[in-house]
C-alpha cells in the first residue's frame, strides 16, 4: 500500500493517478532502466500537459513525486477550520486540535462493523494510459494495491490522555479505487449524513458526559438541521436512554450501535470524531451560525420541557386525585413561598459533603430563601432535575461532577460553587468560567483550613493545610486521593452567610431579612 502522508500524488485527477499506478510499477516489476526513462517520460507529458505554458511551471516540481499538499485543501479560507470543503471521493482528516482529531469522508461512504472500518470508494473514470498501465500489474497485486488513502482515528475528545484513548476503539478509514471493483454491497441506504463518536472513556461521570460527548456532539451535528444519523462506537444503551431526549433534538433518527449492527450503511457524507471548544462551553467564533452556549441552553429547554410538563400534569392529577384541602391559610402560604427566591442545594454523599447542611438550609431559609435540597443518584432523570434547576434562582454545590448542572439554570440566575483546599485551578476552569459564559452571576467560596476535615487529620502547619499547590502540582492522582477523595467540609455559616447575602441581593435588589455579617 502506498502511504498518503508519503506518496501524496493523487492530487487533481488522472494525471496523478497514473503517476501513483506507475510508482507501483516500479516498485514491484523493476524494469530495466530504458523503460523506466520510457513511462517516466511519458508520465511526465501528461501532467506537464495542463501546466506547458504556464511562465509559473517549473519541471523539475511537477515531475517530482516529493510530498505535496492536498488541493482541495488551499482554497480553503485560512480563517476557517480543516477540511471544512472536501470534493467527492476524498479523505480529510484534522488533526490540529490537541483535544480531538476529526475526519471527514465524501462520496461512496460504507460501513464494515466486522472489520472496524468505513470505506470510501472513488468514482474516478481512468483515461486509456491509466487502465493500460494498471494491466501491466499482476491481479494478485491489483488488490493490495487498491488504497488510495487509509487514515486511522479514535472517535473521543481526549487524544491528549493516552491511558484514556488506550480504551477507546479505533476505526480505520480506508478509500479505494471503484473502478477495481467495490465491495460491502449497502443493506441500508441513507439519504443523510453519518456522525460516527464514541461513548466509551469516562463516560459515567456527569462531567464528562456533557464535556467530552453532549456538547461536542452539538457543536459537531447541530448544523445538519436533525438531518443525520448517528452511530456510536463503546455502544452504551443506558447512554442513549439518559440523553435520549437530546438527541431526538440532534437527529431525526435512531442511534446505530456501529459495532453491533453488521449490516453495511452507505453515505453520500460521513463525519468520525467530534469537534470540541473548551471546558463546557460554545465557542460562537468556532460555529458556523455563532451559535452559542445559550444556545445549547436552549436547546436543553427544547429537550426537557415536553417530559416536565408531562410531570407537571402528573401531580395536578395526583392533587385532585387527594382532593387536598383549599383553605385560605394554605393558599397565602403558597403565594408567599412562591414570592421567595428559590436556592437549590446540590447536596453530595461522602467525599466533599457539606457535614452541616442542615443548618446551611436552617440559615437560607432565615434569610429569606425557599430551599431545596437536590440529592440526584445515577437514575435520577434528568428532566427531573432539569425542572429543579430551570425554577431556581441560586444553586450551591461543592465542586465535583455533579456541578455540570450549572447548565440546566438560566441564564442571570447565582451559582455558588463551594471550593475545598487543592480544587482552586480546576473548579475555576470547569464550572467558574464556564458559568460566567452562559450569563450565570457566579461567587466562588474557597474554604479555610479549618472548614476542611482534613483539618483533624493533619497538623496546622502542614504543607497539605498550608499550601495543596505543592502536591496538586505533582499530578492529578495527588489531587484525587488527598482533595477529592478524602475530604469533606463543614461551612462556618457566618463567614458563608456573606455569600448567601449577596446572591439574595443579586436576585432581588434588596437586603436579605436576616444576615450573619
Amino acid at each position: 500500500m502506498v502511504h498518503h502522508h508519503r506518496y501524496n500524488l493523487l492530487k487533481k485527477g488522472g494525471d496523478e493517478e497514473a503517476g501513483t499506478l506507475l510508482f507501483l510499477y516500479y516498485r514491484r516489476r523493476r524494469p530495466n532502466l530504458l523503460s523506466v526513462l520510457f513511462l517516466s517520460l511519458l508520465s511526465c507529458t501528461f501532467i506537464l500537459a495542463p501546466h506547458l505554458f504556464s511562465a509559473s511551471s517549473s519541471l523539475s516540481h511537477l515531475c517530482s513525486f516529493g510530498v505535496q499538499n492536498e488541493g482541495f485543501v488551499g482554497n480553503i479560507d485560512v480563517n476557517a477550520p480543516l477540511c471544512s470543503s472536501i470534493p467527492n471521493g476524498r479523505i480529510c482528516c484534522d488533526r490540529s486540535h490537541f483535544r480531538s482529531d476529526i475526519c471527514f469522508m465524501k462520496g461512496d461512504v460504507r460501513t464494515h462493523s466486522p472489520s472496524s472500518s468505513v470505506f470510501l470508494y472513488s468514482s474516478k473514470s481512468n483515461n486509456g494510459f491509466i487502465s493500460y498501465v494498471s494491466s501491466m500489474i499482476d491481479d494478485g497485486e491489483q488488490e493490495e494495491h487498491d488504497e488510495l488513502q487509509h487514515e486511522r482515528i479514535k472517535p473521543y475528545t481526549r487524544k491528549w490522555e493516552p491511558s484514556i484513548m488506550d480504551t477507546i476503539d479505533e476505526l480505520d478509514l480506508i478509500s479505494k479505487r471503484a473502478n477495481l471493483g467495490v465491495h460491502h454491497p449497502c443493506d441500508v441506504i441513507h439519504n443523510v449524513p453519518a456522525v460516527i463518536f464514541s461513548t466509551g472513556g469516562y463516560t459515567g461521570n456527569l462531567y464528562h458526559e456533557f464535556n467530552d460527548g453532549i456538547m461536542p456532539l452539538y457543536i459537531t451535528s447541530q448544523h445538519f438541521n436533525k438531518k443525520v444519523v448517528f452511530f456510536i462506537l463503546d455502544y452504551r444503551n443506558w447512554w442513549v436512554i439518559k440523553y435520549g431526549d437530546i438527541i431526538s433534538h440532534l437527529s431525526d433518527h435512531p442511534v446505530i450501535d456501529f459495532i453491533g449492527d453488521n449490516r453495511t450503511h452507505c453515505f453520500t457524507e460521513a463525519i468520525i470524531g467530534l469537534r470540541i471548544h473548551d471546558e463546557l462551553t460554545v465557542d460562537t467564533s468556532l460555529m458556523r451560525s455563532n451559535e452559542s452556549i445559550v444556545d445549547f441552553r436552549n436547546l436543553l429547554d427544547r429537550a426537557y420541557w415536553p417530559r416536565i410538563r408531562g410531570l407537571i400534569q402528573e401531580e395536578e392529577q395526583e392533587t385532585v386525585d387527594k382532593k387536598m384541602s383549599t383553605s385560605p391559610t394554605s393558599g397565602s402560604v403558597f403565594d408567599y413561598q412562591a414570592r421567595k427566591p428559590k436556592l437549590v442545594i446540590l447536596s453530595r454523599n461522602g467525599s466533599r459533603a457539606i457535614m452541616n447542611e442542615n443548618s446551611l438550609v436552617k440559615t437560607s431559609e432565615e434569610m429569606g430563601f425557599q430551599v431545596q435540597v437536590l440529592r440526584p443518584e445515577r437514575t435520577t432523570e434528568l428532566a427531573k432535575i432539569y425542572r429543579s434547576l430551570n425554577s431556581s434562582d441560586v444553586m450551591i454545590g461543592v465542586h465535583g461532577a455533579a456541578m455540570t448542572h450549572f447548565l440546566f439554570m438560566k441564564p442571570g440566575s447565582v451559582l455558588i460553587q463551594v471550593i475545598p483546599l487543592g480544587t482552586e485551578w480546576a473548579a475555576e476552569t470547569y464550572y467558574g468560567e464556564p458559568a460566567r459564559k452562559l450569563g450565570l452571576k457566579y461567587i466562588g467560596y474557597k474554604i479555610k483550613g479549618r472548614e476542611s476535615s482534613l483539618f483533624d487529620e493533619y497538623d496546622k502547619d502542614d504543607p497539605v493545610l498550608r499550601n495543596p499547590s505543592s502536591f496538586t502540582k505533582k499530578g492529578w492522582e495527588y489531587t484525587k486521593k488527598i482533595y477529592l477523595e478524602d475530604q469533606t467540609v463543614r461551612l462556618e455559616l457566618r463567614r458563608f452567610g456573606k455569600r448567601l447575602a449577596r446572591a439574595y441581593y443579586c436576585i432581588t435588589g434588596i437586603h436579605p431579612q436576616s444576615s450573619l455579617e
